[in-house]
């Protein structure tokens, strides 16, 4: 079983940064990829980006790449987005995610799922 709790969402400025983090419990952390989604009143859960267990490897959307960047400390058991250059379209509730599969965009590829975090983006 992992636990999953994000933190760090708020409101900021266009054109503003935000630092997420997402805090795991449990002793298997770094044996599992680690995504980030978000998901926009109205819309569909959607995938932000991806790190891999040994932090290896990161994928992320072309909405959001060159903008965030996915981080993690598996002595810490935490993962990290850094979210620069904000915009108003990227205001949603921010979800990490646990899993194994091997398609890191698709959400069924992950097992366990924060609370969610929400980042409110002001023009």
């Amino acid at each position: 079983q992992v636990q999953l709790v994000e933190s760090g969402g708020g409101l900021v400025q266009a054109g503003g940064s935000l630092r997420l983090s997402c805090a795991a419990s449990g002793r298997t952390f770094s044996s599992y990829a680690m995504g980030w989604f978000r998901q926009a009143p109205g819309k569909e859960r959607e995938f932000v980006g991806a790190i891999s267990w040994s932090g290896g490897h990161t994928y992320y959307a072309d909405s959001v790449k060159g903008r965030f960047t996915i981080s993690r400390d598996n002595a810490k058991n935490t993962v990290y987005l850094q979210m620069n250059s904000l915009k108003p379209e990227d205001t949603a509730v921010y979800y990490c995610a646990a899993g194994r599969g091997i398609y890191y965009s698709d959400p069924g590829s992950y097992d366990y799922w924060g609370q969610g975090t929400q980042v409110t983006v002001s023009s």
